[in-house]
């Protein structure tokens, strides 16, 4: 994990790449325990038995669950010293290029993009790649952005 230990420190990160989260895997539980709790039961994420004949040999994670994933996998990129709250603001331009199926490894990979002087505090922005081991596309793609309040 790469600690700054201020915002301004982070200001002169802009334009660089902080790093990746560790691996975590994608279990069945996780994907259905986001089912249940977004109602989303479509077969291809939580019938192992039907999904294992559809398009992927086995479940798919929720576009949407891998996006939930990524505040988490920022917390283990990096950090701000002296920060008392960090909230999610929102995301721009989110893409889904690969499907993730279950039991597989992602980690978060991120670019600081720009770090703005906001009411509460500094709006920053990450562009935030999640890969899926051993795939060519990513899992999902974003720019997530934050708000740091000193």
């Amino acid at each position: 994990m790469r600690m700054f230990s201020s915002v301004a420190e982070l200001e002169g990160a802009i334009g660089t790449h902080l790093g990746f989260s560790p691996w975590r895997v994608i279990t069945q539980q996780q994907i259905d325990t986001f089912a249940d709790a977004t109602d989303d039961h479509q077969w291809i994420h939580v019938e192992p038995i039907k999904a294992a004949e559809g398009p992927y040999g086995s479940t798919i994670a929720h576009g949407y669950l891998t996006l939930s994933l990524v505040s988490a996998m920022l917390w283990e990129v990096y950090g701000v010293e002296g920060i008392r709250t960090a909230i999610n603001y929102g995301a721009d331009t989110v893409r889904f290029p690969a499907p993730v199926p279950v039991g597989s490894r992602l980690r978060a990979g991120a670019e600081l993009r720009s770090v703005t002087r906001a009411r509460s505090g500094f709006r920053v922005v990450v562009h935030v790649t999640v890969e899926i081991e051993g795939a060519s596309k990513p899992a999902c793609v974003v720019d997530s952005i934050g708000l740091l309040s000193p």
